[in-house]
């Protein structure tokens, strides 16, 4: 008997530093669609087409219009309820760019902001994200793993 494989839609996310602004401000998107709000940008990789890092660097680009270098991997988060629509995963990472972001693709507007001046709530699990990277910026240390199963 086969069993269908099902796995989480994956996605890659990047947290876009600003390295020529004051402060080092990181970059968030209003979302033209559904869930509304302020998020990350990001989105969904394509299957058979991209890495997850190329995945990031492309949504970055089609969001914002900034060429993003990666920098770190932030981490992954996996929990099923963090996007109503479907069960998703999704790798973060931090990125560089220079230059000013303008709103593109689903990207209805682009905000530009210090890490401690983000409002809550946003989109998704992207409150936790963005808890994790103030903790990455002040420590350099990546997100604490979370959910995780010892099997005897």
């Amino acid at each position: 008997m086969t069993r269908e494989l099902k796995t989480p839609y994956l996605a890659a996310d990047v947290i876009i530093e600003l390295i020529d602004h004051p402060g080092r401000p990181i970059v968030l998107i209003e979302r033209m669609n559904p869930p509304f709000g302020l998020a990350i940008p990001g989105g969904f990789v394509d299957r058979d087409q991209e890495s997850v890092e190329q995945a990031a660097v492309r949504e970055a680009y089609e969001e914002t219009t900034l060429t993003v270098r990666l920098i770190a991997l932030l981490g992954i988060y996996s929990n099923p309820a963090r996007d109503n629509r479907l069960h998703s995963a999704s790798a973060v990472y931090v990125g560089e760019a220079h230059g000013t972001p303008r709103a593109a693709d689903d990207a209805k507007a682009v905000q530009i902001l210090l890490p401690e001046e983000i409002p809550a709530p946003l989109a998704f699990d992207h409150d936790l994200v963005l808890a994790d990277y103030r903790q990455f910026r002040a420590t350099g240390r990546v997100a604490p793993l979370r959910g995780c199963l010892v099997i005897p």
